[in-house]
């Protein structure tokens, strides 16, 4: 049998937590902490935005610490030059806010999985068309949780990941309307909490989620 690619593990990986936690920092400093605290609660795909300080230098330090255990993917890409070094330094996973098609092929000329961002249905049709492997819907807050229903509704092999006002209390909704996985940041790694609690707060708060999401799709009824 032949070993999964990257991209391949990416993508299992994500549809079998459910989740893809993103941390997002406004200055530099060490993310290894935060990637223990993050597997620790039970992720195994996560994103650090490209916005975030030292990103490439992080992206590498995780990679080597933990191999394929924990995939690690590159946010807020905007253009192919930027998708290339994130692959080069590691990345398995490249992820964008919006359908930039040069992003996509990228990703995949170099062997990683692209989560394209779109919101409109013409720019879910436009994000397949180009090949991206699932669909991240920015921001879901917008829609709400019925919006993926409406979605899948006209685009049933689509995999959707509302992103953006995603929360403990709606991630149930997310999923049991159609979404195959939650993501966010603040959600996931919240700086005000962790002042307070420590990164334990972010492994609990990821396997909440976890759990949210494990049970939702038990619970959950065929769409229309």
């Amino acid at each position: 049998m032949a070993e999964r690619s990257a991209r391949e593990a990416v993508m299992e990986q994500t549809q079998c937590t459910g989740i893809l936690p993103a941390i997002k920092l406004k200055q530099h400093e060490n993310i290894l902490p935060y990637a223990h605290a993050l597997y620790e609660g039970g992720a195994r795909v996560i994103e650090i935005t490209m916005t975030t300080p030292g990103v490439l230098e992080a992206i590498q330090a995780i990679v080597t610490e933990f191999g394929p255990a924990l995939r690690v993917g590159a946010g807020t890409v905007l253009d192919a030059a930027t998708a290339r070094a994130a692959i080069l330094a590691g990345a398995s996973l490249i992820v964008n806010p919006a359908l930039i098609p040069e992003v996509i092929a990228t990703a995949h000329r170099y062997g990683a999985a692209c989560y394209s961002g779109a919101f409109t249905a013409t720019e879910c049709l436009q994000a397949m068309e180009a090949g991206a492997d699932m669909i991240k819907i920015f921001p879901a807050a917008l829609g709400g949780p019925k919006y993926m229903t409406n979605l899948r509704m006209v685009y049933p092999e689509a995999n959707l990941i509302p992103s953006g006002g995603v929360s403990l209390e709606n991630a149930a909704d997310f999923i049991q309307c159609g979404a195959c996985a939650v993501s966010g940041s603040r959600n996931f790694v919240d700086r005000e909490m962790i002042q307070q609690c420590g990164l334990s707060w972010v492994t609990g708060q990821t396997a909440k989620y976890l759990k949210i999401v494990a049970e939702a799709r038990a619970q959950a009824k065929p769409l229309p």
